[in-house]
């Protein structure tokens, strides 16, 4: 076909292909996606263990819960600015709910210790789940029991934390995506924090894992 056909019939094909785009229901297109804004101790870890789920399209490490803009890796861990290393999700709801991200995070820390998480002491580790909206703050308190009853223990025993989102701000570069850049590093500093030893042990064989809330604990 001579170059001039072509160029006369790309227009109204490209005119018919939008026009059939325009024509789809909207759930043609998927859900939107949604973010949740989880702390859970050094977010390396957590942004590794969240973004591993299917359906989550991004994690993101930052910091969040406290005073100030735009605080650095330096600042937030000498403490006094209130916020805690974070981690942003962006995820595909149709895939992935926010009920199956919250079992997920549960799973992923120890629940009992609100000083800290494993070898990472101070409240810039401590656990929490920020809400976005009333949705999210009612799904999230409603996880507070069912952990508690999985792990057979009053709510009370638990110090995770449920607050407002205030700004997120992701953490510098070189925090980003860091267990995939350096492998070695952080599978040494993971396994000399010892984090996934006492996730085992707090969890049993639910430990990292996202299936659906027992009412009982789970054998290790």
């Amino acid at each position: 076909m001579a170059p001039d056909h072509r160029r006369t019939l790309a227009a109204p094909l490209a005119a018919l292909l939008l026009s059939v785009l325009l024509l789809l229901p909207a759930a043609a297109w998927g859900a939107p996606l949604q973010e949740a804004v989880f702390a859970g101790g050094c977010f390396w870890c957590l942004e590794h263990d969240l973004e591993e789920l299917p359906g989550v399209a991004e994690a993101v490490s930052g910091y969040s819960g406290g005073d100030g803009a735009r605080p650095t890796y330096r600042q937030v861990s000498a403490g006094g600015t209130g916020h805690q290393e974070s981690v942003r999700v962006r995820f595909d709801p149709d895939r992935l709910s926010y009920d199956t991200l919250l079992r997920a995070f549960w799973r992923n820390i120890d629940p009992r210790d609100g000083a800290g998480q494993f070898c990472d002491r101070g409240s810039s580790y401590r656990p929490v789940i920020f809400t976005a909206d009333r949705r999210q703050e009612t799904a999230a308190r409603a996880s507070v029991a069912a952990a508690a009853r999985e792990l057979g223990t009053s709510t009370a025993a638990l110090q995770v934390a449920v607050r407002p989102l205030g700004p997120f701000w992701p953490a510098e570069d070189y925090h980003q995506d860091y267990a995939r850049r350096n492998p070695v590093t952080y599978g040494y500093y993971r396994w000399r924090c010892g984090r996934d030893a006492r996730l085992s042990t707090v969890w049993g064989r639910r430990a990292r894992h996202s299936e659906p809330w027992a009412s009982a604990p789970a054998a290790p």
